[in-house]
């Protein structure tokens, strides 16, 4: 058998930790399947002293985590500190300067850097590999890279974050508002005491850019990912959509026309049929369409300690191999710099969502404000609220543009009638 791949662990969180045990746990098994036994030589964190239910008193420890790419017993450095900028790129730079594999879970820099880190990786022949990034123990940058790189991907989406899933879940299963199930959340560990990267749909965002990259051999393009999360998302949103026969999900979704790039992170019904619509709680799904393999679904755990590390380990086991390749599928140099799609003109059926005086000929001024931009309605429901006066009216549009549908919401925001601010969201139709 050949010579161990020693590695080095950068963040012993619930994931380092877990990738050091899964690899104590697991050591004979991941030995035969890599090739060559895979070992830890040093670890690096921010507490030495935490107990973090693992033995780590056979490992060197290092107290600056950037040392671990110059260290002659580390081969593969992995990265588990987190952040886009920091300690975790500079430990990315220096390991692939020095000509060693790199291995990341972190989304947020890949999405910021990495285009840069796999262009210099290139220039090394240094492994980039980063499974784990993108729906935690779901091999779908695999699927991606490797499945589906004979076809040409019209369409990528799913659900890539569960803190959100569990939060739009459980509002669902047990009636609560979001604030209740955010706090319980929190209170859990489900949810960080700053949401926002999750509830504002930026996490998602950073995993969105790269599955682009991936599906449609497009340069990263985070910042065209248009953005919203589920804050605004009420209990008789969910109440309604489930009447209209949907689900509330926040999905992230991605399509390549041939021409122009289109993404977005926004929360939308998805048909109670649809697979999406069946991942419930903390899970992660995504899909994506070939043109000859046609939908390819993947679904499961998207975070934790074992999926996680389960994803990292993954990406070990093919370095020990010797099977790398470009980080995104082709050399950096190939990859297309996508102009961004024009949401204003995108066509579809749109939820409506609106809090008015309930008085006559309220509904009226509402439809006529659809008719003047040329929007149709497919269905309308008007729930009035007694104790306020107020009323509440949801609607589903007929396929319509996006411009004419924000046209419509913005006069009927501007009538006396309408006491808060209009909700829309998309319907997810394919």
């Amino acid at each position: 058998m050949s010579p161990p791949l020693r590695i080095g662990i950068a963040g012993l969180g619930t994931v380092g930790a877990g990738v050091a045990k899964l690899l104590a746990d697991n050591a004979e098994l991941i030995a035969r399947r890599a090739g060559r036994p895979i070992t830890v030589s040093a670890v690096s964190a921010r507490d030495r002293n935490r107990n973090r239910g693992v033995d780590l008193g056979n490992y060197a420890w290092v107290d600056d985590a950037t040392e671990l790419a110059g260290r002659d017993d580390v081969d593969v450095v992995v990265e588990l500190i987190g952040g886009s900028d920091g300690p975790a790129l500079t430990l990315a730079r220096r390991t692939i300067a020095a000509g060693k594999a790199f291995v990341t879970a972190n989304k947020a820099m890949l999405a910021h850097h990495g285009l840069d880190l796999a262009a210099a990786a290139e220039g090394a022949g240094a492994p980039l590999k980063y499974e784990a990034a993108v729906a935690g123990g779901i091999p779908v940058i695999k699927g991606l890279s490797e499945g589906m790189a004979a076809n040409r991907i019209a369409r990528v989406y799913g659900l890539l974050n569960g803190t959100c899933n569990y939060i739009l879940s459980r509002m669902e299963a047990e009636r609560l508002d979001f604030a209740v199930v955010l706090a319980e959340a929190q209170a859990a560990g489900y949810a960080e005491a700053d949401p926002s990267f999750d509830i504002d749909g930026i996490d998602t965002a950073h995993k969105l850019s790269i599955l682009a990259a991936l599906a449609f051999g497009a340069r990263i393009d985070f910042d065209g990912v248009a953005t919203e999360g589920i804050r605004a998302v009420e209990l008789a949103d969910i109440d309604q959509a489930r009447a209209l026969g949907f689900r509330i999900k926040l999905v992230g979704l991605a399509e390549h026309d041939g021409g122009t790039l289109f993404q977005r992170v926004h929360a939308a019904l998805v048909p109670l049929d649809h697979p999406l619509a069946a991942a419930s709680g903390a899970l992660n799904a995504v899909a994506a369409e070939g043109d000859f393999v046609g939908r390819l679904f993947f679904q499961g755990r998207g975070a934790g300690e074992g999926p996680t590390a389960s994803a990292v380990v993954a990406d070990l086991i093919d370095i020990a191999r010797g099977i790398t390749g470009p980080a995104f599928g082709m050399p950096v140099a190939s990859l297309a710099p996508l102009p961004r799609a024009d949401a204003a003109s995108r066509r579809g059926r749109y939820y409506l969502r609106l809090t008015v005086t309930d008085r006559p000929g309220v509904l009226a001024e509402l439809t006529a404000a659809l008719r003047d931009h040329g929007v149709s309605i497919e269905s309308l429901i008007q729930r009035g609220h007694a104790a306020s006066g107020d009323a509440m009216v949801v609607m589903v549009t007929h396929v319509a543009s996006e411009a004419e549908v924000l046209a419509s919401l913005a006069q009927m925001a501007g009538s006396d009638a309408v006491t808060g601010p209009p909700v829309m969201m998309h319907i997810l139709d394919f």
